[in-house]
């Protein structure tokens, strides 16, 4: 198409969105708080929610280039479907590149609402190809060039750290041997596809500052780091320092950036194949540190190879072998806590070496992408878990190897997906299988459908995996999911799932072998940018061992969690929003009941260079099963999803203030009251009183221009 027909399409798309609603500029700032709402499984303790919300993050600092982004780019937005990916990538290779972000308005099959969740994730350069300046040039001229400091401290005192009382037999009680605040700073210096330098250091309340070369600690408790080379001839990418890989469905190699079973039904099923990604979180375990990198054997097969060397947490004990020879020392549990508090936490602080090396072989051409995975762990002392029946076939030993295949192909608005895996080690007779395989269609640009099947036998072991799955580890499980979105017209859409899983042999908390199922019904109602109103309903059906069983013999009966939300958005102005909710769940094990719910009030107003949020909370639970969580906004980088747990109310206060351009600062206050209890928490953390207060100060300034 020449310029001039190509302008024209251009033009139409302007006019479009001068008579639309969607005024706003081409890359408007996200509420990444509404965006991870409709993406998280809330309520679920056991998802990575950190690094998830740090990896959309990056996505807003550093956006996707429009001209740039291949199919697995757009895939791991979690907004497209099939239909919506095929039709961009049709429009590029029919009139070339975007001239700007207004154009996705002439893409057919995108809707205005899907066009507002994109912008802030995208953009359009106005340059193309390899920037011609010297490094040291370009290094001046960084999309991301910060530093962030960060303080964290709870005001009512907590038995941790008071002095130590004494035992029955006159040994001082443990008590944390740090300060109570927790300290966090970051600094970045990032260009998009070209290089990315950074630090994160990180201390826990409680944890000492200590120089103590012997544990590898240097002042703060954590530090993390990273150098990345992109884009470098046929070297796509090459890190130095801790980073995280993600190859086919996460079965062998899974970053944070994944996404369990939530509100959002299909896209979350899938996962994108990232590749290598530096390491930014602060989470102290499911991270490599080494050198990476990947490069281009042929435009359509990449070879990626790694190493980490690394030490890790462990409670390392010693048995006696004969009188003749040294004990044999081995390691009890792996400890992935982070936390370095007290001398027993203190000491179990980085005892075991930990090695892994592999690569991965992709070949990719057109709709089809076909790889290979292998990697090999060693640790420098074995595992030898304290033997349940449960855990007999779980992983012992030092040595693991994992080798496996992936495939994914679209055909038409139908993208096809699956990786299967092997897994052995001397501790296992048999090699361990892992697969996982399903579907993605766009059967109509109304409905879309995911399908998924998996199946883990229980000696498949992979320790840098997190595939989907009903469970954090992928193994000793076999399940069908299905979902489906409808969107019947341009104000509605209706979401729904349903898995069905079993695990063939005996579980942590189920002396059996046992089934489930669960379920899950949204459907919102969306008429223009400021309102959206949405109900949901989940079951979730486990059968487990009965709580307060009397017998000698544990025995499954089935447990029932029931939850349900209501929810109202609502931005009647541009700097001024607010929502109400209601949570209320229910738990069950033969015919007794319990419940729980929260009544909960935010708002948000911004103006000039403050931006105020607050939330007001009742809640209600009658037990632990019934514990509401529920998403807070917190400050740049950090991600609060408390548990409310008991009687009470709770309150907090998020102040933003731009302190010139180039320096922006956050201060949030928290504090929840208790009504039935005298006091909160216990062990070590227990405060003798009704209520916590939670303070936190951020400090961000940004360089450059």
């Amino acid at each position: 198409m020449s310029r001039l027909v190509r302008l024209a399409v251009l033009l139409v798309a302007l006019v479009l969105s001068q008579q639309s609603r969607a005024q706003a500029p081409p890359r408007p700032e996200v509420d990444l708080n509404q965006f991870v709402e409709q993406l998280f499984p809330l309520q679920d303790q056991d998802v990575n929610y950190e690094d998830i919300y740090e990896a959309l993050f990056q996505y807003y600092r550093t956006p996707l280039d429009l001209n740039q982004a291949d199919r697995e780019a757009l895939e791991s937005l979690y907004i497209l479907s099939e239909l919506q990916i095929n039709a961009i990538l049709a429009h590029r290779q029919q009139f070339g590149p975007f001239l700007s972000l207004y154009e996705l308005q002439a893409v057919p099959d995108l809707d205005l609402t899907t066009i507002r969740r994109l912008l802030p994730f995208l953009t359009v350069d106005a340059l193309t190809g390899v920037d011609p300046r010297p490094f040291w040039e370009r290094l001046q001229d960084p999309d991301q060039h910060y530093v962030l400091v960060r303080g964290t401290r709870t005001l009512e005192p907590r038995r941790g750290y008071t002095p130590p009382d004494t035992t029955a037999s006159g040994e001082p009680t443990s008590r944390y041997q740090g300060p109570p605040e927790q300290v966090y700073a970051r600094y970045r210096l990032a260009r998009r596809g070209d290089y990315s330098f950074g630090m994160t250091v990180e201390k826990d309340p409680g944890e000492p500052y200590r120089w103590h070369p012997s544990t590898h600690q240097y002042g703060m408790d954590f530090v993390s780091y990273h150098a990345m080379l992109e884009n470098r001839g046929r070297w796509q990418r090459i890190v130095l320092g801790d980073y995280q890989l993600q190859f086919g469905q996460g079965l062998l190699l899974s970053s944070g950036f994944v996404i369990g079973k939530g509100s959002e039904t299909i896209t979350t099923v899938r996962r994108p194949q990232l590749g290598i990604r530096p390491y930014t979180s602060v989470l102290e375990a499911n991270f490599l540190r080494g050198v990476a990198a990947t490069y281009q054997l042929h435009p359509t097969l990449h070879l990626t190879a790694f190493y980490s060397r690394k030490r890790v947490d462990g409670t390392v004990q010693s048995e006696a072998t004969d009188s003749l020879s040294d004990p044999l020392d081995y390691v009890s549990a792996f400890n992935i806590s982070g936390l370095h508090r007290t001398p027993t936490e203190l000491s179990r602080r980085n005892q075991v070496l930990e090695q892994v090396a592999g690569g991965d072989l992709t070949f990719a051409k057109g709709n089809l992408r076909v790889g290979a995975t292998g990697l090999y762990t060693h640790y420098e002392l074995p595992l030898q878990r304290t033997p349940r029946l449960y855990n007999q076939f779980d992983f012992n030993g030092q040595r693991n190897l994992n080798v496996g295949l992936h495939y994914s192909y679209t055909w038409r608005n139908v993208s096809f997906f699956g990786e299967g895996a092997l897994s052995q080690n001397p501790a296992s007779a048999t090699p361990g299988k892992g697969l996982v395989t399903g579907l993605v269609a766009s059967l109509s640009n109304k409905v879309s459908y995911a399908l998924l099947y998996r199946h883990y036998t229980r000696n498949f072991h992979a320790l840098y995996g997190n595939a989907f799955g009903e469970r954090t580890r992928n193994l000793n499980e076999q399940g069908v999911y299905t979902g489906i979105d409808i969107r019947p017209t341009r104000l509605w859409t209706i979401s729904a799932y349903y898995d069905q899983f079993r695990f063939p042999w005996l579980a942590y908390l189920a002396d059996a072998p046992s089934k489930g199922h669960e379920y899950l019904l949204r459907v919102a109602y969306q008429p223009n940018k400021q309102l959206l109103l949405y109900g949901q309903y989940r079951l979730e059906n486990k059968e487990k061992n009965r709580s307060d069983n009397q017998t000698p013999v544990d025995f499954l009966t089935e447990h029932l969690r029931t939850n349900v939300i209501l929810n109202l958005d609502f931005a009647p102005r541009e700097s001024f929003s607010f929502k109400s909710r209601v949570q209320w769940s229910r738990y069950e094990q033969e015919g007794d009941r319990t419940t729980g719910y929260a009544l909960m009030q935010d708002a948000t107003w911004q103006g000039g260079r403050w931006r105020l949020s607050g939330r007001f909370a009742l809640f209600d639970t009658d037990d632990y099963n019934n514990r509401q969580y529920a998403y807070e906004r917190d400050v740049l980088y950090a991600f609060s999803l408390p548990a409310y747990y008991g009687r009470g109310i709770r309150r907090y206060l998020l102040v933003q203030y731009q302190l010139g351009r180039r320096t922006d600062l956050w201060f949030r206050v928290a504090r929840t009251n208790y009504r039935d209890q005298r006091s909160i928490s216990s062990g070590l953390e227990q405060i003798n009183g009704t209520h916590r207060t939670d303070l936190r100060f951020q400090v961000m300034h940004q360089f450059g221009k």
